[in-house]
């Protein structure tokens, strides 16, 4: 079972905090789609906290469409991807109930065994003709206040698929939307339902995107000298947000934790002056990073450690949209 730390002494209500660090298990795929969550029985047990405030954060969960409720069952991870209901509605699909099944693992197999799209046409295409209509236009859609999860996500996309993407704000994704109807929309699994909700009614699938698990760096955290001050960075708030809240989860007040974005100056400065270690989230945040370290040089005892995480985008998450938008 994934290890949750909860900070009793906490600013940060201890609801907010196992909330915070079950979305991130999800959306790192350590709760794969599928997964029966921990009984609260389970989590009272291993985090010490009521079993009606763990039922309280699994509604949550459960009203932002990450999780589901089987009744006798228990808690189980959503599965999240193409929105079903934008599929292309079809008469033939009334005539042969069970053809839509037929035709989507038919496909899904042929392209496992390395058939193109193109070969695969003339057995499903009305299944293809809307995925090659769809992979015209990639839009990556994340809320306006975390636009640098967007921008993470489209600079990665773009270096691995070889095709222009368009950043969207969420807010604005049913205007775009409206304009031009056909597309394929790109969004993390932190905000899958908002997007579908919105793409869904005109037909438009969405593709939801695994992050990076960051194992490598809760790991070095955990070692980390009492007293320590961290350093965060990212161009994404939602990733220093998150970043923030797991950190004093596991560590609580043993270690000072700061963070920036590239765009502050001041917090950026303030972050490379006072921290022994910094994480840098991205590697578009890095290049400014060693800028004002190297501009603050002379007034450093000792250069902070630098420690650059991998990917955003995990790599089954390309394969996948490479498959879908007929790239292989």
């Amino acid at each position: 079972m994934v290890q949750f730390h909860i900070q009793p002494d906490s600013e940060i209500p201890a609801s907010t905090q196992l909330y915070d660090q079950i979305w991130f298990a999800i959306a790192s795929r350590q709760y794969p789609p599928g997964y029966r969550l921990p009984s609260t029985r389970q989590l009272a047990m291993h985090t010490g906290l009521h079993r009606n405030t763990i039922s309280k954060v699994y509604r949550q969960l459960e009203e932002a469409g990450v999780v589901e409720a089987l009744p006798g069952s228990g808690i189980y991870v959503r599965e999240q991807g193409v929105s079903e209901s934008a599929r292309p509605q079809s008469a033939l699909w009334d005539e042969f109930p069970q053809s839509r099944e037929v035709v989507e693992n038919g496909l899904d197999e042929l392209l496992r065994q390395g058939c193109s799209l193109n070969q695969a046409r003339e057995l499903f295409l009305a299944e293809i003709d809307w995925r090659l209509r769809c992979s015209a236009r990639v839009l990556v859609t994340v809320p306006r206040q975390d636009i640098g999860a967007g921008q993470l996500i489209a600079r990665e996309l773009e270096a691995a698929l070889k095709i222009p993407l368009q950043l969207v704000p969420l807010e604005e994704l049913e205007g775009v939307l409206s304009q031009a109807r056909s597309g394929t929309v790109v969004t993390s699994r932190y905000f899958i339902s908002e997007a579908e909700e919105i793409a869904a009614p005109k037909s438009v699938r969405v593709i939801a995107v695994d992050i990076y698990d960051y194992k490598k760096e809760l790991g070095l955290l955990k070692d980390l000298s009492k007293g320590t001050c961290l350093g965060m960075v990212s161009l994404s708030t939602g990733i220093l947000r998150a970043a923030e809240v797991i950190s004093y989860s596991l560590r609580g007040d043993d270690i000072l934790v700061m963070t920036a974005q590239t765009d502050d100056a001041y917090k950026l400065n303030a972050v490379v002056h006072s921290a022994q270690t910094i994480v840098v989230f991205d590697e578009a945040s890095l290049p400014a990073v060693k800028q004002v370290i190297a501009q603050s040089r002379e007034d450093l005892i000792r250069p902070p450690q630098l420690i650059v995480c991998d990917s955003y985008i995990g790599d089954k998450s390309i394969n996948l949209l490479k498959r879908e938008l007929g790239l292989d």
